[in-house]
């Protein structure tokens, strides 16, 4: 559908192996917190969509967990949930980070993104406050001897550095439409499912490296009080895998788990826009990382 004044609209999809960056880069292009980021690799386990507005131009981004060689079952439903947001957007934006090293997760990600033929790939050096400006330069050329890209920019989530350029890019891959959302809209994400993540942004801060892959969670009910148009209700559910994960999340005499309701609260409080009451309670689920009945109860669908 073509705009009488020459404005695009479209989707970019965020792709490389876990924790080079993208929900960063994501939040910094949409402005605000839409993704959560974590230290920990593959915190995103969702397609999150982040949406860029500009007066010529809107961008929805489409934030993947990071593709990897699958170990579990939910390993291998988040690398089919990636290749399958891959053929259904308009422009890929690769991303590898200027202070490590090319290795063999970037080559396999770079082998995937071959196989999609109609959709051009923009590679992101990621990161590039963390490096000098010959690590940058290095990185630039090693990533444009691993495939052929429509083109390769370096960026700072953090600072900020070329953003904007990095924008004009992935517009230019964009086709002629009137914008796809309206104005304001940050995100299409329903606000339980941001919910649940901000509750485990919070559980992963600070937890030890095996915890991450194994905590999930479920907001069951999330209700305005009584008589109350003040506060929110929220009645969140955290399952980890074994009785040992459970011990490390409520910590000595509870302390933990309080510390993460509390910063959890915080962070939704600051989403919602409201005074909020969180319940948080936590359970073991046997493996559910390799179990399809409970993967579906969590969410996590074929």
């Amino acid at each position: 559908m073509t705009s009488p004044d020459n404005h695009r609209a479209g989707f970019a999809c965020f792709v490389g192996r876990p924790n080079v960056g993208k929900s960063t880069l994501m939040n910094a292009l949409v402005g605000a917190k839409v993704a959560i980021t974590s230290s920990k690799p593959q915190t995103t386990r969702r397609v999150i969509r982040g949406i860029v507005h500009r007066p010529d131009a809107q961008i929805v981004i489409v934030d993947t967990p990071g593709l990897h060689r699958p170990r579990t079952l939910l390993g291998e439903r988040l690398d089919s949930l990636v290749l399958s947001t891959l053929t259904e957007v308009d422009v890929i934006g690769f991303c590898v980070p200027a202070n490590e090293p090319i290795g063999k997760g970037d080559r396999f990600i770079a082998d995937k993104l071959s196989a999609v033929k109609k959709t051009p790939v923009v590679a992101v050096v990621t990161k590039c406050d963390l490096a000098s400006r010959e690590q940058i330069a290095q990185q630039l050329l090693a990533v444009s001897q691993v495939a052929e890209f429509a083109a390769v920019v370096p960026v700072s989530a953090q600072s900020g550095e070329q953003l904007d350029v990095l924008g004009d890019v992935l517009i230019e891959h964009l086709p002629e439409s009137p914008p796809l959302y309206e104005g304001g809209q940050l995100t299409d994400e329903p606000e339980q499912v941001m919910v649940g993540e901000l509750i485990r942004e919070a559980a992963l801060e600070g937890v030890r490296d095996e915890l991450p892959h194994s905590i999930a969670v479920v907001v069951d009910e999330m209700m305005p009080r009584e008589g109350r148009d003040d506060l929110l209700d929220i009645y969140a559910h955290m399952f980890v895998e074994r009785p040992s994960q459970k011990a490390i999340v409520i910590g000595h005499k509870g302390e933990r788990l309080r510390d993460v309701g509390t910063k959890a609260r915080k962070q939704i409080e600051a989403l919602l826009g409201t005074r909020v009451y969180l319940d948080l309670r936590i359970s073991v689920a046997k493996d559910w990382q390799r179990d399809p009945k409970q993967l579906r109860r969590l969410g996590f669908f074929d």
